[in-house]
């Protein structure tokens, strides 16, 4: 357990790094330009998809839920808001002030503090504020909660898929990556090369699995509490091989997927505070990148030891 909490502390410096920093911005801005461009171009098709799952809900169920749906959503955006204005009316002032690293730093402390600031109203007046969303959308018709449900939805399907793009992305060239933590990290040895096919087929596969699961699944989304666990374990189920194999197969010289069962502890701790980015906005694609980083330090320590 304590190569494993330092294994997390280490990705969680090292994504704050402004080499990582660019390459993740660089990255999240493209897939998530892409995945919007696509969403504008098909939201019709999309609203079509999505009101059509809702049909097979329950109509309270979809009320009561539709509600804590937008109270989550609501959050997610003052968040987003809180973040763009104090860099919008501070940016300069910040630039001028603080280094390029530290800039990354406090960019990814803003963020943060956002979303723990609007945490904390929730947690005083979230019960408020459901109660005037159920309020909305009982006043409202039937076909009109639908839509904003359906719409709700639509935000969902394109987010997954800048969730998945961006694993897969970073599946993609890992080697690359994961050479360059290691001249960092470590003065003797170089990294195995490896096929890029070696690894990313796992990646495919868990793709594959998650898109089936999540549409099985998907009515449980509807049940507060329970759709929070669901969420995880869909991404858990994710993140967990691509970031285990994509590191692994370049750390060990004879790779045995059979021996992760060493790792099991590992493997699913590093996963579950992998997905954690996933519920916050930008900091999401980040994600990928602190998975690899704290796994790759984890085997390459365990290894030595």
């Amino acid at each position: 357990m304590k190569d494993i909490c330092k294994a997390i502390i280490v990705a969680f410096r090292e994504i704050l790094t402004w080499n990582v920093m660019k390459y993740a911005l660089f990255s999240g801005a493209i897939v998530s330009i892409f995945w919007i461009g696509v969403g504008y171009l098909f939201w019709d098709n999309i609203i079509t998809l999505s009101a059509r799952i809702i049909e097979f809900v329950p109509f309270s169920m979809v009320r009561s839920n539709g509600a804590w749906m937008l109270s989550t959503f609501l959050w997610i955006q003052l968040v987003l808001v809180t973040y763009a204005l104090i860099f919008a009316f501070f940016g300069n002032l910040i630039l001028r002030s603080v280094s390029k690293d530290r800039y990354s730093y406090f960019s990814i402390l803003v963020a943060i503090g956002s979303a723990i600031f609007w945490g904390i109203v929730w947690i005083y007046k979230g019960d408020f504020i459901y109660h005037q969303f159920l309020r909305l959308l009982t006043w409202l018709p039937f076909e009109t909660i639908e839509k904003g449900i359906a719409f709700l939805i639509g935000f969902y399907i394109i987010y997954n898929a800048i969730v998945v793009t961006m694993l897969l992305l970073v599946s993609l060239f890992s080697e690359p990556f994961i050479s360059y933590l290691h001249k960092k990290h470590y003065l003797e040895g170089e990294v195995i090369k490896t096929n890029i096919f070696s690894s990313i087929k796992y990646t495919i596969k868990d793709i594959i699995i998650f898109i089936v699961l999540s549409i099985v699944l998907f009515p449980l989304l509807f049940v507060p509490i329970i759709n929070i666990f669901i969420q995880i374990a869909l991404w858990l189920w994710l993140v967990k091989d691509t970031i285990y194999f994509d590191t692994a197969l370049m750390v060990y010289e004879n790779f045995d997927y059979k021996k992760d069962k060493d790792h099991k502890l590992a493997i699913w701790t590093i996963s579950f505070f992998t997905v954690l980015f996933n519920f916050i906005p930008v900091l999401n694609i980040f994600g990928p990148f602190f998975g690899e980083i704290a796994m790759f330090y984890y085997l390459k320590n365990n290894k030595t030891n």
